[in-house]
């Protein structure tokens, strides 16, 4: 019989496992680097490694690559040539609907398009190069049918959605400057990919991180379909019921969900935090006005989390060298909650390597 657990379990859970209760470890030593960290805006994943009280946050052991659907994510780089195995289309039905949109007809080519483009990226990024260089160079090197006219400016070019899911295959990391972004060829490429293989494991580190979950759920994270997923779905797990809705996790963490206790304090939590990033959106935010304030098309805020809940978004702004942070709570928070966003608002600075925060809560 499936185990019972409610929203506040699982919660805690989660936070517990991504080490929000702040055990203290050097950035690459997070948990959550088992299945990347987003970076998106540029600066988040820095602020979502402080807010987990990284020991500092340079560490040499870190790669800024596209990878999970395509987004820039932090990533050890030990992890990347089996990342890029793991990552690679299950199928040619997997990889054309990984990239449709842009290329319909050459999307039909599956992995076939995947491997042509990483096989261009190889050849053109030598050395740091533009982002818009490289793709124009990529465009001229692959089958016309990977790119497409774009009216705006009058010329092709590859395909956004191939270009990105296939640059950690490309063997091509980011260097990001302000809004300039260049491409440079990792020291170690990874070998390019002939098929799939450890996406099961990856599977596996979302649902330690993220679960219990649904393979719908892996399969919207991963950019792939929970069709697809099932040749790699794990065996061995626990299926429990949270809030009534079935969902699995490892076994071994079966005893941990059940007795999780919330993780006490503030926690500002940027854009495209590994906490945000589960796909059971109404477990982790029930009130569909309050999802559709947190999780927009463009400039998603960043959310407030008190005591392993999100109670509220946030935003902040640089003027010269002081940040202007603005809090906006779903109710009303006790004083305590000022005090301690207070604190949190100097890891972010920190994180920023700002002078100054001000904080401003708004009234509810």
């Amino acid at each position: 019989m499936a185990a019972e657990v409610d929203r506040r379990r699982v919660l805690a859970h989660r936070a517990i496992r991504q080490q929000l209760d702040r055990p203290g470890s050097r950035p690459a030593d997070l948990a959550v680097l088992d299945l990347g960290v987003q970076d998106t805006p540029y600066g988040s994943a820095r602020q979502a490694l402080a807010a987990r009280g990284a020991d500092g946050l340079d560490d040499d052991r870190l790669e800024l690559v596209w990878s999970v659907r395509g987004a820039p994510h932090l990533h050890r780089r030990a992890d990347l040539p089996a990342l890029a195995a793991a990552l690679w289309p299950l199928s040619d039905a997997d990889a054309t609907r990984r990239i449709a949109g842009q290329i319909r007809a050459g999307a039909e080519r599956g992995r076939a398009a995947f491997r042509a483009t990483a096989e261009a990226l190889r050849e053109v990024v030598t050395a740091p190069t533009d982002k818009g260089e490289a793709s124009r160079a990529v465009t001229a090197r692959i089958p016309p049918e990977l790119s497409y006219e774009c009216g705006p400016c009058g010329a092709r070019h590859v395909s956004g959605a191939l270009f990105q899911q296939a640059g950690l295959a490309g063997g091509v990391r980011l260097e990001v400057s302000g809004r300039a972004a260049r491409l440079s060829p990792l020291a170690v490429r990874p070998p390019l990919p002939e098929q799939a293989a450890g996406t099961t494991a990856l599977v596996l580190a979302y649902l330690r991180l993220l679960g219990p979950a649904t393979p719908a759920d892996v399969a919207g994270f991963l950019g792939t379909t929970a069709t697809e997923l099932r040749a790699v779905w794990p065996e061995g797990l626990a299926e429990v019921r949270a809030d009534g809705r079935r969902a699995w996790l490892p076994a071994e963490h079966l005893d941990a969900l059940r007795g999780a206790e919330p993780v006490e304090g503030v926690r500002l939590l940027p854009p495209g935090d590994p906490f945000l990033q589960a796909r059971d959106r109404d477990l982790l935010v029930p009130d569909r006005a309050r999802q559709r304030e947190l999780w927009r098309v463009l400039g998603n805020p960043g959310a407030l989390l008190v005591d392993g809940d999100v109670a509220g978004t946030w935003r902040v702004r640089q003027v010269g060298g002081r940040l202007e942070l603005t809090v906006n709570p779903f109710t009303a928070l006790a004083k305590r909650v000022g005090r301690s966003i207070e604190a949190e608002a100097e890891r972010v600075r920190d994180a920023r390597g700002a002078a100054a925060v001000t904080v401003r809560v708004e009234p509810v």
